[in-house]
Parts: structure tokens; sequence; C-alpha cells
């Protein structure tokens, strides 16, 4: 704590400013060391969290390929994309299979008879669609017997079926206004079916409304009638997909077959085309493991060593500045034991001889290190190792004797909870605190000084006060004596 004061009228000395530099003098050491410690250890701090960082990064690749259920997982490919589309899962066995695609699975739509205008009354009473084995019926009362009504209840109440209703009007008249019933229940049987009762005090011609769609065999709508326009017809029948896996005929009633190949969905897209269901023309389905997803986890899992290996460089590299006789900058992590530990144990993990198969090691992988420590991928022998030793990398790499189980053993340690990098950067929290309560310290000290400094020259400059006026005094006294001559040293 300063105390002011107005200082020197005694002794002509600038009190406040020596006492500020001889205390300036006695903070700068202390305070330029503790800045020193506490942007040593905040940049310390904050390069462990980094390297905790990327060892979590690191464990998080090693975590994915680590799992069983990737060696387990199978692949389905189309040869044409257009027409189908497959997956499969863990239990389909690997194989391959011809396909051809005569037709699609489809929705039933019907377009009933025309009337006059969309607004005027069609009659009252009970209107039933069906569905396959569905209904749903429909009261139609007066004042709310119009096409346009009767579309907007068919649209509220239709969902329990999947029943939609539209209305097309003819602009020219001719074809008048017709309500257009979709269902979205494809496959055989589920055509769509208009029936309408009425009773002794219902009014109008409800029934112009009923519609049974023709039997048939193709499944395609027929044209409408030039005679009749207005007569109600067909759009599109409803009817199953039809499709021929290795020639064995297969129907569905929706376009995602997924119980005609254990294990497999094949989901179609388009029909051949009649020239190619004339020539029997086929389509082929491949079933096999998943090895582009096995060669996507070894990828990432170099990309993630990688990675952690950068950072390590990057927290532990010295660089020279200005020439030789410059000053290196080293980086936070210089020398520490505890990277250090980590990348020696780390490689020693990653040379490990896991098995006695022909895949023992990565580099049988085809993932060797190079020369600066970092992992690299020789993709013609991982090819080679992923087709022709499948069933060996799961037991290289996964499992309690697996690769990744060591190389995750040796990470753990850095990671987890009370950890060697969480211990030591509690330690250096530890230290910061420390760092204020110096500050605080010095602070209270620093005050007291300059408290006592400032005393002490006050009293000095009041005691040289009083003795300049003691001296004044005694001279106008002694000039004042009898017989006292003034001399004047003047020449």
């Amino acid at each position: 704590m300063a105390i002011g004061g107005v200082g020197g009228i005694g002794s002509g000395l600038d009190v406040n400013n020596i006492v500020k530099s001889l205390v300036e003098a006695e903070r700068a050491p202390k305070k330029a060391q503790l800045d020193r410690l506490e942007k040593k250890t905040t940049t310390s701090i904050s390069a462990l969290g980094s390297f905790r960082n990327a060892i979590s990064t690191f464990q998080t690749a090693l975590n994915e390929l680590n799992d069983p259920a990737l060696f387990t997982k199978r692949s389905a490919r189309s040869s044409d994309t257009s027409s189908f589309t497959a997956t499969a899962d863990k239990t389909a066995a690997s194989g391959n299979y011809n396909i051809q695609v005569f037709n699609l699975a489809q929705t039933s739509r019907v377009a009933l008879a025309g009337q006059d205008n969309a607004s005027d009354p069609v009659g009252t009473g009970t209107l039933s669609i069906g569905v396959g084995s569905q209904t749903l019926d429909i009261d139609v009362t007066a004042g709310n017997d119009s096409l346009t009504a009767i579309r907007d209840a068919i649209n509220t109440q239709g969902s329990e079926i999947g029943i939609s209703a539209t209305i097309v009007t003819d602009p020219g008249g001719a074809g008048g206004s017709r309500l257009v019933l979709s269902s979205n229940q494809a496959g055989t049987g589920n055509d769509i079916t208009v029936t309408a009762s009425t009773d002794a005090g219902d009014t109008g011609d409800l029934n112009v409304l009923a519609f049974t769609p023709p039997a048939t065999t193709d499944f395609v709508a027929p044209p409408q009638d030039p005679n009749d326009p207005r007569a109600p017809r067909v759009i599109s029948y409803a009817r199953d997909a039809n499709i021929a896996i290795d020639g064995i005929t297969v129907s569905s009633a929706s376009n995602t077959i997924d119980e005609a190949i254990e294990g497999v969905s094949i989901t179609l897209k388009a029909a051949q085309s009649a020239e190619d269901q004339t020539n029997a023309s086929t389509m082929s389905l491949g079933v096999s493991e998943d090895r582009a997803g096995v060669r996507s986890a070894l990828e990432k899992f170099v990309e993630a060593y990688n990675a952690l290996s950068g950072t390590m460089s990057e927290l532990t590299s010295v660089t020279r500045v200005g020439g030789d006789d410059g000053e290196p900058l080293a980086a936070p992590l210089v020398g520490d034991a505890s990277v250090r530990s980590f990348s020696t144990s780390m490689r020693n993990a990653m040379g490990s001889v896991v098995g006695d198969g022909d895949l023992r090691m990565l580099a049988d992988l085809g993932i060797a290190t190079k020369r600066d420590g970092t992992l690299e991928i020789n993709q013609t022998r991982m090819n080679d190792a992923l087709d022709n030793n499948f069933d060996q990398v799961a037991g290289l790499l996964t499992g309690d004797d697996g690769l990744l189980k060591q190389l995750n053993t040796v990470a753990e340690p850095y990671t987890q909870r009370g950890g060697v990098l969480e211990s030591r950067t509690t330690a250096l929290q530890n230290t910061l605190t420390g760092v204020d309560d110096q500050r605080e310290s010095l602070t209270r000290r620093i005050g007291q000084l300059e408290a006592r400094l400032l005393s002490q020259f006050n009293a000095m400059d009041s005691l040289v006060a009083q003795l300049n006026q003691t001296s004044d005094y005694l001279t106008n006294q002694l000039s004042n004596l009898p017989g006292v001559v003034r001399q004047d040293n003047r020449r």
C-alpha cells in the first residue's frame, strides 16, 4: 500500500520517486521470475493437453478397428445400380447371383366417373373404398356430397388404409371433373374398389361413383374409351414385383425384397428393357466380405497414428534460428520423459509379432514404419492380404491377444482419469495456484516496504527541515551580536 506525501520540503529530495525506484528494484526480479514460471507452466499444460487429445483421437481409431463385427460384415454389389441395389448383413453367405428384373411392384390408382362440376351435389349415402382386405366407409351427407367435399373427407380419414384423393378436371369439359383415388399399398390383390350404398332418405345417385376394376393378367391399364370420356377407368393396377434369381422366379408385394437370399436386401429401381427380357439378359449380384470397410478403417488407423506422431514431433522439436549463433527455439515438451516413454513403447508395440499365421505383424498387412516414425501403406501388399488372407486379418488385429489391444494398453495409462498426463497436469495447475499465492505475498511485502521507506524518508525530511531552521536561527543570532563584522567573500 503506497503512502503518499509532499516529501522533500526540508531536504529538497524527490522522496516519492526515490521510494518508487527502490520499491521497483525490489519487486522486478521476483515478478520476472513468477512471470517466467507462469508462462512456462501454462505452455506445458497446453502442450500436455494437445498430447493427450492426440492420443485420445488415436484411441478412437483403435476402437473402431478393434471391432470383431467389422470383419463379419458383408457387402453386396450390383452390376447395374439403375435396375437394383443391394445390401447384406453378417448372416449373408459369400456368392454370386444372376438377377433379372421383369417388373416393379406398383400401387393402384383409379379415376371415378366424371361429373359436370366438382362442386355440384352427387348424392348422399355411404361410399365404401376397399384396398385389399381393408375398407374405408365415408358418410356422404347433404351439403357435403360434392366431389370436393368427398375428396376432403377421404383425405382426412384415408390414412387408415393408405388412401388419398385428388380431383382432375378436363378444361375442355368433355371429361368433366373426376375423383382420382390413389393407394400406397403395392402388390397383387390390392386394387382399389368403390361401392355405394343408399337408404330411402338419401338424395341423388351416389352409385355413379361406384367402380370395380376389370380383371386383368397383364396389369396394363386400358386406354380411355374415346366414346365415353367420363367413364371410370384404371390408371394403374396393383401388382407384385417379379424378378428371377438364378432362374428362380420370385414375387414380392414390395420393391424391397428381404427374404429371397438370406441376409441380403434387394431394392428394385427399374425393370429391364423388353429387349433384355426377351434375350433373358441377366445382371449380377455379388456378396462378399466387406473388404472396403476394413481397408477404410485401416487407412483411418494409419492417418490417426501419423497425426499423433506429428503432434509429438511438434511438441518436442528444436528449431534453430538466426544462423549458428542464434538461440534455438525449443518446443514445450523437449526432453519430456512422458513423451519419450510413450513413443518408445508405441514403436515397440507397432513392431511386435502376433500369432503364427501368414499375417503376424503390421508389415504383413502392408503397413510399414518410415524413417521419420510415421506409417505408410503398401497398397499392393494390403490388397493381397485382404484378398487372400482376410480370415486372418481379424486375428492379427482384434481380441485380447490382438495388436490393437497391445497398442491401446500402451495408450490407456496416458489418457485415463488419474493417469500419467492428468496427474502431471494437476501438478502444473497447482504450480499456477502457487504462483498466484506468491504474487499476493509479493504485493503485500512490497506494500509494506513502500510504506516503511516513505515513513523513513519523510522522517528524515522533517529532521533536515528542523536542522535548517536551527541553522538559520543561529546564523541570525550571531549576526546581531555587538562587534560582529560581516565579511564579504566577494572579490
